[in-house]
């Protein structure tokens, strides 16, 4: 756990020594997380300290917990990478923001706790008419819709768009993306009754790929053509099915792998389409290029505040009972984010 000095601080947080949060000791997954006082954190230089109110969960999170995401944080840690809430504090060389700002920020890791350090260029303004519960669920979902489709993708307006896992936190943002961005979007579900969701958030068609074949669905939705950006989040038999279902010149963005299973692709069907397989792995380019990550989030944030996107909180739960939460967020019940309420 970082404590390091340096910044400025408002009154309230100055000299803080412990907060509440909670922890992960060993990677045995969210269930094993307990609430504890852990020593304060304080923003490096570059650094910005915000007093989270709220924080989403993601599945992201829960691999972290477990020790099975792609990188693996040292013990012991606090997990959780998006937050909203208020900055108490800036490190030496912070320009963007001031204390007292209302803020959504992420990390890697640190926002199930009261409070939490974030790069500057990691941290969005957040708009007047947007709640802290909302803004928590934005930059890491959205984000990720935003990188894939528009930035890896180059997705044009009137192409057809099919998302897998598209009732989840990320699969919601990009059917609500794309089809802010004109597209028309074909959302892949697992069972029926997160239909009405994925429709009211824009999508055209809806394919069950547990009832029906997703090869032959999709072609008949497409008049054969197949579609032209495939954003998974599922990973398995669905991204090999799609490999056969893709338009000339299609992009497959590999985004997730929910069903636990990542599939290989036969490359000769890449050859006779045209098409590519195009990594989009946003938390990595947030990181490599901090400018053009921190302008794309203006933008979402932005097109929230409009209501040109509108992210889904499925429930938001104290974070005495996160052991629901967690229940809930890691269930096929949930549709949206599950957000926890820190303060």
């Amino acid at each position: 756990m970082r404590n390091v000095g340096g910044g400025r601080c408002a009154d309230p947080c100055a000299g803080r020594l412990s907060m509440r949060a909670l922890l992960c000791e060993a990677f045995s997954g969210v269930d094993a997380l307990k609430l504890a006082d852990v020593p304060a954190p304080q923003p490096a230089a570059g650094e910005v300290l915000v007093d989270v109110h709220a924080a989403a969960i993601s599945f992201m999170d829960t691999l972290m917990a477990s020790g099975k995401y792609q990188m693996t944080p040292t013990l012991p840690n606090v997990p959780g990478t998006d937050a909203a809430g208020v900055v108490a504090a800036i490190g030496d060389g912070v320009t963007s923001f001031a204390i007292g700002d209302r803020v959504a920020c992420s990390g890697w890791y640190g926002a199930y706790a009261e409070q939490m350090v974030a790069l500057e260029a990691w941290v969005s303004r957040l708009p007047d008419n947007v709640d802290f519960v909302t803004g928590s669920t934005v930059r890491h979902c959205y984000g990720t819709a935003q990188y894939g489709l528009v930035t890896s993708a180059h997705l044009q307006a009137g192409e057809t768009v099919f998302v897998s896992g598209a009732a989840g936190g990320v699969g919601l943002a990009t059917v609500d993306l794309a089809h802010s961005l004109k597209a028309h979007v074909i959302a892949g579900i697992g069972c029926a009754d997160k239909e009405a969701i994925v429709r009211d958030r824009g999508a055209a068609e809806v394919v069950n790929y547990r009832t029906e074949s997703l090869r032959e669905r999709v072609k008949a939705l497409t008049s054969g053509r197949g579609v032209d950006v495939f954003f998974d989040n599922v990973g398995g038999e669905v991204f090999m099915a799609m490999t056969r279902a893709m338009n000339w010149g299609g992009r497959m963005l590999p985004i997730g792998f929910a069903s636990g299973e990542i599939p290989s692709v036969p490359v000769n069907l890449l050859l006779l389409k045209n098409c590519s397989v195009v990594g989009a792995f946003y938390g990595a380019w947030s990181q490599r290029c901090p400018a053009e990550s921190a302008l794309a989030d203006a933008q979402l944030f932005a097109a929230v505040a409009d209501r040109r996107l509108r992210p889904l909180v499925c429930e938001a739960v104290p974070l005495e009972e996160r052991r629901r939460a967690f229940e809930l967020a890691t269930s096929r019940r949930a549709q949206g984010r599950v957000v926890l309420l820190v303060r």
